[in-house]
């Protein structure tokens, strides 16, 4: 079941996703070479603690970190570790964080290091299917124009749409109804409308959109063992304009 927000909710998840904006300045430039995932995901518990909220991430459907660290293959839910971050690693980072059980949820991908022109393209490419989704999250559109808009930008540039994952509404818990599928399926394709607060996150990979799950039971990686990158914002739609309540 959709459930829509109104004005003071959608205020309430905005302080949620302006608390994990801010978050994400500070750890941006503690993902670098040599930094063992396992500590990225201890300062953001000790962060968001600081900041007077819960990791959402943290406990949910027995996930046992408060960051997700996916590094190179990996798609999305890394779990950290001991691993270290090596040059030019192309690292995503996905969080969400639980105020007073408003809920909020970002990702981002970086390059650690000296960048490859193909990582870099790959994120670059990533981010404007994100966009181009979000421009399609408008009331009165339809989920899938939204899934419409970033396969045909992935497939413009010869990149894998990931299938088995996608973006979901948000607020009340990490994750509701509706779905939002990054490709157009034949499922369920709800009209968006006033007060929808959903999660866009497109999961494209340089090679096939094929993935599957590591035996962590967590860590999603691309099949053919090419890059993925991931990018992911929280928006609200209103009557008559769109917010990206997770811009920076």
């Amino acid at each position: 079941m959709i459930r829509l927000k109104n004005a003071a909710q959608i205020d309430g998840i905005r302080t949620s996703c302006r608390m994990l904006t801010a978050m994400f300045k500070e750890l941006k430039p503690l993902a670098v070479v040599g930094t063992e995932t396992r500590d990225l995901d201890r300062w953001v518990r000790d962060w968001i603690a600081r900041a007077g909220g819960k990791p959402a991430f943290l406990g949910y459907m027995g996930y046992t970190a408060a960051l997700c660290v996916s590094i190179n293959e990996e798609v999305i839910h890394g779990l950290p570790s001991r691993r270290k971050i090596a040059n030019g690693d192309l690292v995503s980072l996905d969080c969400g964080i639980d105020l007073g059980g408003f809920f909020s949820d970002k990702a981002i991908s970086l390059i650690a290091g000296k960048a490859s022109e193909e990582a870099s393209r790959l994120i670059r490419v990533t981010e404007e299917c994100l966009y181009r989704g979000i421009a399609q999250a408008t009331a009165g559109n339809r989920v899938h124009q939204i899934a419409r808009a970033v396969t045909a930008h992935a497939k413009e540039h010869g990149y894998g749409i990931v299938h088995q994952y996608c973006g979901h509404g948000v607020g009340f818990s990490p994750h509701e109804d509706p779905q939002v599928p990054n490709y157009v399926s034949p499922g369920a394709n709800p009209r968006m409308g006033e007060g929808l607060v959903i999660a866009i996150e497109p999961m494209i990979n340089a090679g096939t959109g094929n993935v599957e799950v590591l035996e962590d039971d967590w860590t999603v990686v691309t099949e053919d063992g090419k890059l993925s990158a991931h990018c992911e914002h929280t928006v609200a739609i209103f009557r008559d304009h769109t917010e990206i309540l997770t811009a920076d």
